[in-house]
């Protein structure tokens, strides 16, 4: 084994470590001042998705929700995993079920199609969902037909945002809506 591979080795034995410790952590955590959650549907599970939860605590999520998202480094997200409620799913539907009866509306985060995030009103109870990096959403838009589009408006040549910077686009612009 090479030095470079023991190295690779013991950072993600390190990052488990981390992981475990924060996720044991995280049945204590308390619901932000927001009543907008977080989906995060099959992300990769490197800096995406601590950096989510960075934000979530930033801008006062209630909650982040995780469908099919595996063990992460925890350090990108500076504590915050530690204080933002996560919920984990095995699959898209055993999370839509428990957030429609809780009266949740949903938000699919498109590049290209969907209302503009700025013209539109947001519930109180409003549940963004953003889903794999190249893959895109786990599950078929069409079996959901209460999921409304949105996309953030954009004026360059890149058809889309970093799932991170996208998500924390959508807390800001909710949080201007209700007062942040």
């Amino acid at each position: 084994m090479s030095q470079y591979t023991r190295k690779m080795t013991e950072r993600l034995k390190q990052a488990e470590i981390r992981y475990n410790k924060h996720r044991q952590r995280n049945v204590l955590a308390e619901h932000g001042v927001h009543d907008f959650v977080v989906i995060l549907d099959n992300l990769k599970s490197g800096y995406n998705v601590p950096k989510i939860f960075r934000s979530a605590q930033a801008f006062g999520a209630h909650s982040v929700h995780l469908v099919n998202i595996g063990p992460f480094d925890p350090a990108p997200a500076k504590g915050a995993f530690k204080y933002v409620p996560a919920r984990f799913y095995d699959n898209f539907e055993e999370c839509y079920q428990a957030l429609k009866q809780q009266g949740y509306e949903f938000f699919i985060l498109e590049p290209s199609d969907g209302i503009d995030l700025h013209k539109s009103k947001l519930p109180k109870k409003s549940a963004f969902i953003f889903g794999n990096e190249g893959l895109g959403i786990s599950f078929e838009a069409q079996d959901y037909p209460d999921l409304r589009r949105l996309k953030i408006q954009q004026h360059g040549n890149i058809d889309s945002l970093n799932v991170s910077i996208a998500a924390s686009v959508v807390m800001y612009q909710y949080c201007t809506e209700y007062d942040c």
